[in-house]
């Protein structure tokens, strides 16, 4: 049976095969079931022009492909560094049951990975975030959102 340290040497080798082989930064991730990987995923940002291809989302991809499902039940996730913002996001939609991690997200921006700026975005009201945002279209919208609600052979997630 492998262990947590195990787990995470695998994750934090992804780190560092992202970063040797220049396609993205130094973060890995792998998602373990039933004592077995089932996702794996390091940063591809740079070389996939991604910005949303980090380790964590790669590994979450990979293992909901490889379980034929659209959540992680029963999976663990192991990864070099704390998630960031987004990634936390895509976690907690995948629902796994536990995250293992490494390095911590002071550790990240300490090399340049800095995400302060979005933690702060989203506790700012909209009108004052440093990206404009702008609601349009509400009531056509909705529309389609009142479809889904009466929609009888949706999957509910």
């Amino acid at each position: 049976m492998c262990t947590h340290n195990h787990f995470m040497k695998e994750a934090i080798e992804l780190s560092r095969t992202s970063m040797n082989t220049n396609e993205g930064g130094p973060f890995g991730a792998i998602i373990v079931k039933n004592n077995q990987v089932v996702g794996r995923g390091n940063n591809k940002v740079t070389s996939s022009n991604d910005p949303t291809a980090h380790a964590e989302v790669v590994a979450i991809r990979d293992a909901c492909k490889n379980l034929g499902t659209f959540q992680l039940d029963g999976c663990v996730m192991y990864t070099s560094c704390e998630p960031c913002p987004m990634c936390l996001g895509a976690i907690y939609w995948a629902r796994p049951e536990k995250v293992y991690f490494a390095n911590t997200r002071e550790d990240a921006a300490n090399i340049g990975f800095d995400d302060d700026f979005i933690y702060n975005e989203i506790n700012i009201p909209i009108e004052k975030r440093h990206i404009t945002f702008e609601q349009i279209q509400q009531e056509n919208a909705l529309e389609v959102f009142q479809e889904w609600k009466l929609k009888t052979d949706k999957i509910d997630y």
